[in-house]
């Protein structure tokens, strides 16, 4: 796709843009931002983007993924710290044992998952990486209920395959 006939697409999407991103941010500024840098993903990816399918799905489907991005980094950014002195000392009768030799690797955990029917499996990665149960649902174009299921579903899958393997009690959690 050419610049010109990118940025008439985009021209002739911006109005329409505007009522989705709104509805993401609650708030026209950040609306106005959204689709702003909306605009600057999907040029920088026009060449990703197939000709013969659907604009706007393509551009929704980046502004979607953009706002969830954003909302990441300022959710992380919200987080305070304080001096550590002050939460060593409040937690110092609290200490935990660490089970770090019976936890079995994020190597061996994803080769455990790469086993699981891709029904189960791709939720539940998506789950796994931290979207909500509504945005996979909507993003896999099944039921809410349905994704519920096969998240929980795979984690019992799971946990039979590592209690199989690994002769792993996954019933002693700390």
């Amino acid at each position: 796709m050419s610049t010109i006939e990118f940025n008439c697409h985009f021209d002739n999407l911006q109005r329409k843009l505007l009522p989705f991103a709104y509805r993401l941010t609650n708030n026209l500024e950040d609306a106005k931002d959204l689709i702003q840098e909306t605009a600057l993903r999907a040029f920088n990816n026009k060449e990703k983007f197939e000709v013969g399918t659907n604009f706007r799905a393509w551009v929704t489907t980046i502004m979607r993924n953009t706002f969830i991005n954003i909302y990441r980094k300022k959710k992380n950014r919200a987080t305070t710290s304080e001096p550590t002195d002050s939460y060593v000392f409040v937690n110092e009768d609290n200490a935990v044992d660490n089970h770090a030799h019976s936890n079995i690797t994020m190597k061996e955990l994803h080769s455990i998952m790469g086993e699981l029917d891709l029904i189960y499996r791709k939720p539940f990665l998506l789950f796994f990486e931290g979207y909500k149960y509504e945005e996979i649902a909507e993003s896999m174009g099944l039921p809410i209920g349905t994704v519920k299921s096969r998240i929980f579903f795979a984690r019992q899958k799971l946990m039979e395959s590592i209690k199989f393997q690994y002769a792993y009690d996954t019933t002693v959690v700390n």
